[in-house]
Order: structure tokens, then sequence, then C-alpha cells
């Protein structure tokens, strides 16, 4: 039963998203212009899915467009070098762009992933879609890929940025060992509670 109401809820929560999505999206992309920036607002990623299936992920760009050349500069920095390997990611990213930081702050990164939703790829709750390679580089349990990725999750309504990796996928594993529709609302309830409040937004 719940596998079936959670897809209802998935693709009821999605069509509705794609509503909102349409207006952000033109503002967006207006707002980048104005700046001088005129390369895609929208890029996609390849993430690991359910059962460890490659899929596309997608959301608005929030560095600028060139981020993976800058990547490998940054990464030739034992400073920046370190943080990458430890978190897979920059506490203050160089990267980013004024638009992009807002629209982390804000959460409207993520929006886009509604078109991941609708397509099944992910849930609107579950784990953090990871990139390929990233799990096993860590010595991850495989049990991660037992559900779907998700827009959000039991880690990025609990502190998201504010946690250690560790701890990040301690509170992947207890979602993937206890998801229920009473956890997945729990996650949402508590999502929306983090956004308006910016806990832990990068």
């Amino acid at each position: 039963m719940y596998p079936y109401l959670k897809r209802f809820i998935d693709v009821f929560c999605s069509i509705i998203g794609l509503f909102i999505l349409i207006p952000v999206w033109l503002l967006i992309k207006l707002a980048y212009i104005v700046v001088g920036d005129r390369k895609d607002i929208v890029y996609k990623q390849k993430r690991i899915g359910k059962d460890g299936k490659p899929f596309y992920l997608y959301k608005f760009r929030t560095m600028v467009h060139d981020a993976g050349d800058k990547l490998e500069v940054l990464l030739k920095d034992d400073q920046y070098r370190q943080e990458w390997e430890a978190n897979y990611k920059f506490k203050n990213d160089p990267r980013v762009t004024k638009i992009g930081k807002f629209l982390r702050k804000s959460s409207l990164d993520e929006l886009p992933q509604v078109i991941n939703v609708l397509a099944g790829d992910m849930s609107i709750v579950g784990p953090r879609p990871l990139v390929p390679g990233e799990l096993e580089s860590i010595g991850g349990d495989k049990k991660y890929w037992n559900v779907q990725p998700g827009l959000t999750g039991w880690w990025a309504c609990n502190g998201r940025s504010e946690l250690t990796y560790i701890q990040r996928l301690e509170l992947e594993y207890y979602y993937v060992d206890n998801c229920s529709l009473y956890l997945d609302l729990a996650c949402i309830f508590k999502t929306i509670i983090a956004v308006f409040t910016h806990r832990g937004a990068l």
C-alpha cells in the first residue's frame, strides 16, 4: 500500500511543482540575462538512483557556467582538495554566483527536480542522489540504493550543511531502514520549516 501511496503523492506534488517551475524559470533566466550571463540556467548531472541505476538530475545553475573547469583548478590547492575529499563540496564555494547564493539559500535551485520526480527517477522524499562512485569512495553501505533518491530527505531536513558527511550518511541510512508514510510526511513538514528558516542552507 505504501509504495502506491508514495507514488501518488510524488505525481500529485510534481504536477503542482511544474506550475510553479515555469514562472520561476522565466524570472531566473531574466535575472541572469540582466547580469550579463546568457548561458543555460538549467544543468543536468548524472546521479545514481534506485538499484544503482544512473539518471540525469536537473537543477537551476547556481555556479559559473564553466564550474567544472574551475573545480580542476581549485583542487590543485591542498586546502580546497582536502575539503572536497572530505565533503564533496566547499563551505564557501568561489564558483557560486550571487544569483546562485540566493537560489541555494531559498532552495529554489532544487525546483527542476520535480521533472525527475514526475519521470519516476526520484521521489519527493528519499536520500540525496549521489554522483557515480561517491558511495564506493567512502565505503558506504549499498542499502543506500534500496529506495529512490529524493528531492528532500531525512538529512536535508535535519541540518543539511551543518552536518558532517558521516552524520549525513547515518541519517540517510535511517530513512532507508525506516521509510514510511509517517516519516515522509514528517520530512516534508520539517523541510518546509528548514526552507523558511534557512537552517543549514549553503
